[in-house]
């Protein structure tokens, strides 16, 4: 088991501003760096899928590829990154993903893509990645400390709001002049860089361990459990999970739809810059988001925040659905995008501020399997079946009514006393 790195309180301290902290700069580039190849992907990889089958429901299985691995492999992640160095396990999961992905150029190339070696490839490079999200979410806390995380959460949304936003209309234009496996380059060599950028960070994103027990398949599901009896017993973890369970699940199944609706709803095409415009659109919400929470938090408490954003969230996934035209189609997402993120970031800066060190992959890893791995999956599967039977908007739209589930949940829930106590962190 590699030797995990001392405490972050050995040596000099992080500067108080992040813009200052190097490290911190570092880990922001590497995000930066492999969200932009990430968002070449979700654009390309379907579109590549729905070239070569013609098929909604494949099409729609990429999206839910792209989760499904937290169902198999999220809890097991978590409890392995909190055992392990963070930063190796980081590293190695991008130089591993930048092999995935680039063999699908390859394949291209060599004239023997297959629709199964993409869709065995997005599965892969998903289960890789939640061995890297199980050590980020533990890796941030300490490498900012905890009353900087919803900070550093928003520098590095932002960040991915404005990848968001510029690199969707610029596939799009590529895409008209090229095919979509050879776009995946770039995200195979962003993995590559991200990789670079997180080794060079020298602060610990580890605490230092005492003895643990030998790794055995019995310890291993015993610090599952514990992470999963903290998620469980914590009322703000467990109802954000829940809510965001709901959420994804409506998000999963629109995404799902969203380049068979692009090309036969709103008359788009797969390609071209109208096609970007629309995919950007929910970059300029999420950019929104992710800017405006530290100024929320500042006013409002978390639980406060999840109250007010996922009715908006809800109501907002209907209206987008029933947009007549691209132009508003591409506006109703802009400002469901906000609302939708809003949910998110705050959710995930919660869970890393109130989860004790030693658990954080665990706790984080469980959360990110059901709300997302769970939510995601089936949201997927549900909305590439109903699109299949009864149309691609009526399975928009009933997608997007489901999700008025989470606002019942929410407004009946512990949020509600939560939100009205002076304890921001209170459980």
């Amino acid at each position: 088991m590699p030797r995990p790195q001392g405490s972050p309180q050995e040596g000099p301290q992080e500067p108080v501003r992040l813009r200052d902290d190097p490290d911190f700069r570092r880990y922001w580039l590497a995000r930066a760096l492999s969200t932009t190849g990430s968002m070449v992907t979700l654009v390309a990889l379907p579109v590549l899928v729905y070239r070569l089958s013609g098929s909604p429901f494949l099409t729609a299985l990429v999206t839910a590829l792209e989760a499904a691995p937290y169902l198999l492999a999220g809890l097991f992640a978590g409890a392995l990154a909190d055992r392990w160095n963070r930063r190796r396990v980081m590293v190695v999961a991008d130089f591993v993903n930048a092999v995935l992905i680039a063999s699908i150029p390859l394949a291209y190339w060599l004239d023997v893509l297959t629709v199964a070696q993409v869709l065995v490839i997005g599965f892969l490079v998903q289960g890789v990645a939640t061995f890297f999200d199980g050590a980020n979410f533990g890796a941030l806390p300490v490498l900012v400390g905890r009353a900087r995380v919803a900070q550093a959460n928003a520098a590095v949304w932002t960040a991915s709001s404005l990848v968001e936003l510029f690199v969707p209309p610029l596939a799009g234009l590529a895409l008209a002049v090229m095919n979509p496996a050879s776009l995946l380059v770039l995200d195979a060599l962003s993995f590559a860089a991200s990789a670079l950028a997180v080794r060079g960070i020298v602060r610990a994103m580890s605490h230092r361990r005492d003895a643990r027990a030998p790794l055995r398949p019995k310890v291993v599901f015993a610090d599952i459990a514990e992470g999963v009896r903290f998620l469980v017993n914590h009322a703000g973890v467990r109802t954000m999970t829940i809510v965001g369970a709901i959420q994804s699940f409506a998000g999963g199944g629109f995404v799902a739809l969203m380049v068979v609706w692009c090309d036969r709803v709103l008359g788009v095409g797969t390609s071209g810059l109208r096609f970007g415009l629309v995919f950007g659109a929910w970059g300029i919400g999420g950019l929104v988001a992710a800017l405006g929470l530290p100024r929320l938090l500042r006013r409002l408490q978390p639980a406060a925040i999840t109250l007010y954003a996922i009715p908006v969230s809800a109501a907002l996934g209907v209206v987008t659905a029933l947009m007549p035209t691209w132009p508003l189609a591409a506006i109703a997402l802009l400002v469901w995008g906000s609302a939708y993120v809003l949910v998110i970031v705050n959710s995930i800066s919660y869970r890393q501020q109130v989860t004790p060190e030693h658990l954080l992959g665990r706790v984080n890893t469980a959360g990110r399997m059901l709300s997302w791995g769970v939510g995601w999956t089936t949201g997927s599967i549900v909305g590439g079946v109903i699109g299949s039977q009864l149309g691609i908007r009526p399975a928009m739209v009933a997608l997007g009514v489901f999700s008025f589930t989470g606002v019942l949940v929410a407004w009946t829930s512990p949020l509600r006393r939560l939100a009205a106590s002076g304890d921001p962190l209170r459980a």
